[in-house]
C-alpha cells in the first residue's frame, strides 16, 4: 500500500477508516508495517505521554531539503537543544512586543484593498493573505532590514514562497539562494553589534544552550528558514479559509464584525488584553482550523516496541496521524462537515478534552502558535469592519494536498465598502 504526502494517501486512510475502524495496520510495498491511528487517546499518547518513543516518520524528506534540519525537522538531542534556546522568542510578553508589527501590516492592507474597491476589482485572497502573512513575519523576524536589505531594490526576493506552493527542487535552489542573503544580514548585525533591536533575528543570535554556546551560522539559517516558511503558511492559509467561509455565512460575519467593533474598534484600540477578549473570533478561527487543518498529515516513527490500541507495534513501525480525518470524524465530532464555530464555546468540553490538534500536541506543539492567532485576530478586526467580501463562485474550493493543506484554486472575493 503506497503512502505519502498526497491526494492518493488522503482518500486510502478514509477508506481504511470507513472500512476497518480508528486503528488499521497496512503492509507497504516494501514490506514495512504501518498503522494509521485516529483515536484521540492513542493521538495524545503517541504524540504527548509517549512522545520519546517516536521519532519523525516518513514524509519530511522535501521539508528537510527546503528547510535544513531546523525545528520541524530535528529529532532528538538536536532537536530538544534548539527548541529550548528558541522557547523564549514566543513568550506571550516577547510576542506582545510585536503588536505594532501585526497593526502596521493590516493597515497597510486595508489601503491596498480600499483602492482596489474603489477601482472596482476584485480580491485574490488567497494571494492577498500570503503575502499579509510573508511581509508580517519577515518583519518580525529581521525588523529594520527588512526594508534596508531584503526590499530595498523594490521587490521581495522571498515572494515565490506565497506564490509557489510546490516545494520542488526550483524551490529548493531559491531558498539556498536566500541563505547568502541572510548570511549577510547576521554578518551585518555583528558587525555593527546590533543587539539593542528587537526582533526574532536579534532573540535568535542571542539564544545560548546550557553550554553557553549560540548557534552557528548553519543552524541559525535552517531556524530562520523554518521560522520563515512555517511562521506564514498557518496563518496565510487559515485566513485565506477564514474569509471564504465567513462570506458564506452571513450570521457568522455578523457576529464577528460586532465583536471587533465592540472590542478593537481601530488601531488605537489594539491590545493583547483586548485580543483575549475576542472570543468568538478565537471560536472562528479554531473551527476553521478544524475544518482546514494547515498540516493534514503526520507522521512518527516508533523507536521501541509499543502497544497502541491493544495492537502490538514493532520498533521501526511507521505511524500516520491525520488532524484532517480526526476533526472531520462524526463520532468525535456530529454532523463534522458544517462549519459552526458554536462547537469551540467555552462551556464545551475541556479543550484538553477533544480532538483537536491543528498545531501538533505535546512537546513538538508549533512555537508560533500563540503569535499566529494574534496575528488573524488583528487581521480579522482590523479589516472585517472595512470591507465586506462576498463569494464569486459558490463552489467549495477543492483541497491541494500537499506538504500544507491549501486551496487547490485560488478563492476570489468581491470586495465592497462598509458604511
Amino acid at each position: 500500500m503506497k503512502l505519502g504526502i498526497d491526494p492518493e494517501t488522503l482518500e486510502t486512510l478514509q477508506q481504511l477508516k470507513t472500512r476497518y475502524g480508528d486503528t488499521v495496520s497496512m503492509l507497504r510495498p516494501n514490506g514495512r508495517r504501518a498503522y494509521f491511528v485516529n483515536k484521540p487517546a492513542d493521538v495524545q499518547r503517541i504524540l504527548v505521554k509517549q512522545h520519546s518513543r517516536y521519532v519523525k516518520g516518513p514524509g519530511f524528506e522535501r521539508v528537510k531539503m527546503l528547510l535544513g534540519n531546523g525545528l520541524i525537522v530535528s529529532d532528538g538531542d538536536v532537536w530538544r537543544r534548539s527548541r529550548t534556546m528558541i522557547q523564549p522568542a514566543f513568550s506571550r510578553q516577547k510576542v506582545h512586543q510585536l503588536l505594532r508589527v501585526m497593526v502596521t501590516c493590516a493597515d497597510r492592507l486595508a489601503l491596498r484593498w480600499a483602492r482596489l474597491t474603489k477601482q472596482g476589482e476584485l480580491i485574490n485572497i488567497t494571494e492577498e493573505t500570503s503575502e499579509f502573512a510573508l511581509e508580517l513575519i519577515l518583519i518580525s523576524i529581521f525588523g529594520p532590514d527588512y526594508e534596508t536589505t531584503i526590499v530595498a531594490d523594490g521587490g521581495n526576493p522571498f515572494a515565490f514562497l506565497s506564490r509557489d506552493s510546490t516545494r520542488d527542487l526550483s524551490v529548493v535552489l531559491k531558498v539556498r539562494k536566500l541563505r547568502e542573503m541572510l548570511l549577510d544580514i547576521i554578518d551585518s548585525r555583528r558587525q555593527r553589534g546590533a543587539n539593542d533591536e528587537f526582533d526574532f533575528l536579534s532573540m535568535y543570535m542571542q539564544a545560548t544552550d546550557k553550554e553557553g554556546a549560540h548557534f552557528t551560522d548553519d543552524e541559525l539559517l535552517d531556524e530562520l528558514m523554518t521560522l520563515i516558511v512555517a511562521g506564514f503558511e498557518t496563518s496565510a492559509n487559515t485566513l485565506n479559509w477564514v474569509w471564504y467561509l465567513v462570506a458564506g455565512h452571513p450570521d457568522v460575519e455578523d457576529h464577528l464584525l460586532e465583536e471587533a467593533k465592540r472590542i478593537m474598534p481601530g488601531v488605537d484600540s489594539v491590545s493583547a488584553d483586548n485580543a483575549t477578549k475576542m472570543v468568538y473570533t478565537q471560536q472562528v478561527l479554531e473551527e476553521t482550523l478544524r475544518l482546514y487543518p494547515p498540516v493534514w498529515l503526520f507522521t512518527r516513527r516508533s523507536r521501541e516496541n509499543e502497544v497502541i490500541d491493544g495492537y502490538d507495534v514493532p520498533a521501526d513501525t511507521d505511524i500516520y496521524l491525520s488532524p484532517y480525518i480526526l476533526h472531520r470524524t462524526d463520532h468525535y465530532w456530529p454532523n463534522p462537515d458544517r462549519f459552526d464555530p458554536e462547537r469551540f464555546v467555552a462551556t464545551a468540553a475541556p479543550k484538553k478534552d477533544r480532538p483537536f490538534f491543528p498545531f501538533s500536541l505535546g512537546p513538538r506543539r508549533c512555537l508560533g502558535e500563540y503569535f499566529s492567532f494574534l496575528e488573524m485576530k488583528i487581521h480579522i478586526a482590523l479589516l472585517l469592519p472595512r470591507f465586506r467580501l462576498a463569494l464569486t463562485d459558490t463552489r467549495e474550493p477543492e483541497l491541494e494536498l500537499g506538504i500544507n493543506l491549501r486551496t487547490a484554486r485560488d478563492i476570489v472575493l468581491r470586495p465592497s465598502l462598509r458604511d
